[in-house]
């Protein structure tokens, strides 16, 4: 069973996304919370896989629950929900440590999707709609804490770069392989050392420092 955390100020939100859930044989809803600060309590004495985290939250807002989340050993898989051209600190939450992020109003079978795809250890940024979130995010939030992201490519190859520039475009490995004309197994390796050589956790900061490397423009 894939155990999913709700963190929503909308006690009617909490409990459509509670109903979809555990309608599924292979999810359950081990717990909710009504904002950032009693997420992150509840989550310290809770064990769970995936959690489902609101942006506009009274208290503590779903960025800095995320970063506090994200930081713990064996931390569960954040996926931040936000409302398109309003939520502006869903990117933040993207580089708090988020592994994807959906619109509020994706379809029941995206969403579902969408925990089965991070609980796998994968990333869910390939859609269109994340593409135009991306974009729109990244042309207005602050730059990162940290070191400069054009320091972290320092030591890829160019077709490393290429690489990463498709996967800061939306591109699925299946299609980074047509365009180069190679195997998919192939662009894995070539995700998988860009994931080494970055420090990034997965796919989605890999979109992160795409853009924030300037290999994806603005």
């Amino acid at each position: 069973m894939i155990r999913v955390f709700l963190v929503d100020d909308q006690e009617l939100v909490r409990a459509g996304f509670r109903m979809l859930i555990d309608s599924q044989p292979d999810l359950t809803v081990v717990g909710e919370a009504d904002d950032g600060q009693q997420a992150v309590a509840a989550l310290g004495r809770t064990e769970a896989d995936v959690v489902l985290m609101d942006v506009r939250m009274p208290r503590m807002d779903g960025v800095e629950a995320t970063g506090l989340i994200a930081g713990r050993d064996g931390a569960p898989r954040v996926i931040v929900l936000t409302t398109f051209d309003l939520d502006e600190y869903a990117f933040a939450a993207i580089r708090a440590g988020a592994a994807a992020f959906l619109l509020k109003d994706a379809r029941p079978e995206d969403l579902l999707t969408a925990i089965r795809t991070v609980h796998a250890g994968d990333s869910v940024v390939a859609p269109s709609t994340t593409r135009r979130l991306l974009e729109h995010f990244a042309a207005s939030a602050p730059a990162a804490v940290g070191s400069a992201p054009e320091g972290r490519l320092e030591m890829l190859t160019e077709r490393e770069r290429e690489v990463l520039t498709l996967v800061g475009r939306g591109l699925s490995n299946t299609e980074i392989a047509d365009a180069f004309v190679v195997a998919e197994a192939t662009v894995k390796t070539h995700v998988s050392r860009l994931l080494a050589k970055t420090g990034s956790r997965d796919r989605v900061q890999l979109v992160v420092l795409a853009y924030e490397s300037g290999l994806v423009g603005r």
